[in-house]
């Protein structure tokens, strides 16, 4: 999406003054590079540098990370459901997010994939309740998110809640271990 809006004003400011920029703008006493020279995260926008934020946020509001997991566990034992965000039915792993964040009035995407550019991510060992923790899908070939759940604890080990496909399990807490380490892609901060 970023780079499509950038090739939508790029084209625009081409058009408008023929590719040349005919006078550096200063800004604060700051000269702003040419257009060739910003950071492919920036743009140029009648003679200012606007720059794109490096992740999308979630408005938490003042909800508190421990509400949400202590709501989140509730569910535990919800089968697993693909492309479901219903609890009579069973969830996926990102309509169990889903369902647990729109709870609280908190608006997130809806795809699991959708999460990969949004909130602050942090390392693992820092990791606390409420954080989300993003892992590839089962297709050990793929490298984009695919599965999701909420940190519940990060004492001993890191423990996640998450909506998870084996026919047995469906809504269940799991450490993270050598199988999830394997797919794991990062732990963000959203609250």
């Amino acid at each position: 999406m970023k780079l499509l809006l950038f090739i939508g004003f790029a084209l625009i400011l081409y058009s408008c003054d023929s590719g040349e920029i005919k006078q550096q703008p200063v800004i604060n006493d700051t000269l702003i590079p040419p257009a060739d020279s910003i950071m492919a995260d920036s743009l140029v926008i009648d003679s200012a540098v606007a720059v794109l934020p490096a992740s999308n946020p979630i408005n938490t509001g003042n909800i508190n990370p421990g509400e949400v997991v202590a709501f989140a566990k509730t569910l535990i034992g919800v089968p697993y459901k693909y492309a479901s965000a219903d609890p009579k039915q069973g969830f996926d792993c990102s309509g169990f997010i889903t369902y647990v964040f729109n709870h609280f009035k908190i608006a997130v995407p809806r795809s699991s994939i959708d999460f990969t550019n949004t909130g602050t991510t942090i390392d693992r060992n820092l990791a606390s309740a409420g954080d989300l923790i993003l892992f590839t899908g089962t297709d050990s070939l793929e490298t984009t998110v695919g599965h999701m759940g909420i940190v519940t604890e990060n004492t001993d080990s890191l423990r996640f809640i998450h909506s998870t496909s084996g026919k047995k399990y469906g809504v269940t807490i799991t450490a993270l271990n050598e199988y999830y380490l394997k797919r794991f892609v990062k732990v963000i901060r959203i609250f």
